[in-house]
C-alpha cells in the first residue's frame, strides 16, 4: 500500500491551553472518504486545522503530505496549502467579484500566469460541480447550494490530493446538502483523499465512508457501527 496521505501517531492537540484530542492516531489514504463526528468542542474542527498548518500539535508525530507539522516552517505551509483543497461552512467568497474572478483570483495566488489555461481550468471545475454557466453570477445571486458548490469548485482547482470540508452542509436544507455530500464523495471516487466534519448521521448513513467519532478527547474509529447499513445509493 501506498504511504499514507496523513498519518498521526499518538498526535496531542490543544486550544490555548485545553487539550482536545490526545492519542489521535490515524493512517488516512488516497481516494478514501473520512467522517469526523462528534458534539460541538468535540475536536472535529481543532484536528481539521492541524492538517493544514493553522493549528499546531502539541505532542506525537504528524506527517501531512510528506510534511513533518512538528518541523514544517511557516514559509513552507502557503506551499502545503496548494495541495489541500479546503470547504468551509459559511463560503468565504469574495462578494465583491463574480464566480469566475473568485476562481482565478486563487489560481493566480497560486503562481498560475497563462489566461487560457486559467480560463480552461475554471470552466473544468465549474463544469465538474455542476455549475458551468454560472461564471458570470456574483455570490448573492446565488443559493447557498450553488455557492458551496462553488467551494467546492475553488477547492478543487489545483487537483488537491486532499480536500478538508468542515460541515459543509451546516447551512443547507436537506436535499442540497445530500447533493453536496454526492459531490464530494464522487471527488473521493477520482482519488482524492476527502475528510468531513459533520453532524448530520442521516448523511453519513447513506454516502458510506470510514467514520471516526470525536469524544472525551479521544478520537476513535466507529466504521463497524454504519458499515452494516445499506445506503440508498447502493438500493
Amino acid at each position: 500500500m501506498s504511504e499514507p496521505l496523513i498519518r498521526y501517531k499518538n498526535v496531542e492537540i490543544h486550544q490555548q491551553d485545553l487539550c482536545v484530542l490526545n492519542e489521535v492516531d490515524l493512517e488516512l489514504q488516497k481516494g478514501e472518504f473520512v467522517y469526523l463526528i462528534g458534539k460541538v468542542g468535540s475536536g472535529k474542527t481543532s484536528l481539521l486545522k492541524t492538517f493544514y498548518g493553522e493549528l499546531d500539535i502539541t505532542s506525537g508525530e504528524a506527517v501531512v503530505l510528506g510534511y513533518d507539522m512538528n518541523r514544517i516552517k511557516r514559509r513552507h505551509i502557503p506551499q502545503l496549502r496548494r495541495k489541500l483543497g479546503i470547504v468551509f461552512q459559511d463560503f468565504q467568497l469574495l462578494i465583491d467579484r463574480t464566480v469566475y474572478d473568485n476562481l482565478a483570483f486563487v489560481l493566480k495566488a497560486t503562481g498560475w500566469k497563462n489566461k487560457p489555461e486559467i480560463k480552461d481550468r475554471i470552466n473544468e471545475v465549474l463544469m465538474q460541480v455542476g455549475m458551468a454557466n454560472k461564471g458570470y453570477k456574483f455570490p448573492n445571486e446565488l443559493s447557498g447550494g450553488e455557492q458551496q458548490r462553488i467551494v467546492i469548485a475553488r477547492a478543487m482547482l489545483n487537483s488537491p490530493d486532499i480536500i478538508l470540508a468542515d460541515e459543509p452542509t451546516g447551512n443547507l436544507d436537506v436535499e442540497t446538502g445530500r447533493a453536496i455530500v454526492g459531490l464530494l464523495h464522487n471527488i473521493s471516487r477520482a482519488g482524492s483523499l476527502v475528510v468531513m466534519t459533520t453532524h448530520n448521521l442521516h448523511l453519513v448513513k447513506e454516502f458510506p465512508g470510514q467514520v471516526f467519532r470525536c469524544s472525551d478527547h479521544l478520537i476513535t474509529d466507529i466504521t463497524s457501527e454504519y458499515s452494516g447499513m445499506t445506503s440508498i445509493q447502493e438500493k
